[in-house]
């Protein structure tokens, strides 16, 4: 699989959003009940829904964000080496306040981490994100969540 970033607004569809989010300084990240590995927070925009609205929506469910600031960062595609198949996305960056209880979902916990594990449950998107991250982090300006 191979992943790349481009500016926002590079599609026309998002069926997806990727939520980068920190708290305290530190990456804030959970892991799926069903699997080992940590990822970012996200996942599909339902009808009727902006990606803002998902990744707000997205990044309560899975991570138990009370209070958070939310911005988009960029456009994301993630897919098969010759291009034939793949998925595209917003990606957001979240500076999280509070924390509540996390809600019963397919999360089995959430934890903050000082750098990314090794072992992230999509690395290829991961490594793009945080490659366009480092280069454009936006520290303020942020919509309230």
């Amino acid at each position: 699989m191979i992943s790349k970033t481009y500016p926002l607004g590079s599609f026309e569809r998002y069926p997806y959003v990727v939520i980068l989010s920190r708290m305290e300084g530190k990456f804030l990240l959970s892991r799926h009940k069903q699997r080992t590995t940590w990822e970012f927070q996200g996942g599909h925009i339902e009808q009727g829904e902006t990606p803002l609205q998902a990744a707000k929506r997205e990044l309560f469910e899975e991570s138990s964000a009370a209070a958070f600031e939310i911005e988009p960062l960029c456009d994301y595609w993630a897919g098969s080496e010759d291009g034939k198949s793949g998925a595209c996305g917003v990606v957001f960056t979240a500076e999280i306040q509070k924390l509540g209880p996390l809600p019963e979902s397919e999360m089995a916990e959430t934890r903050l981490f000082e750098s990314l594990p090794e072992q992230m449950t999509y690395p290829a998107i991961t490594a793009a994100i945080m490659a366009y991250w480092g280069k454009n982090i936006r520290p303020h300006g942020l919509t309230q969540g």
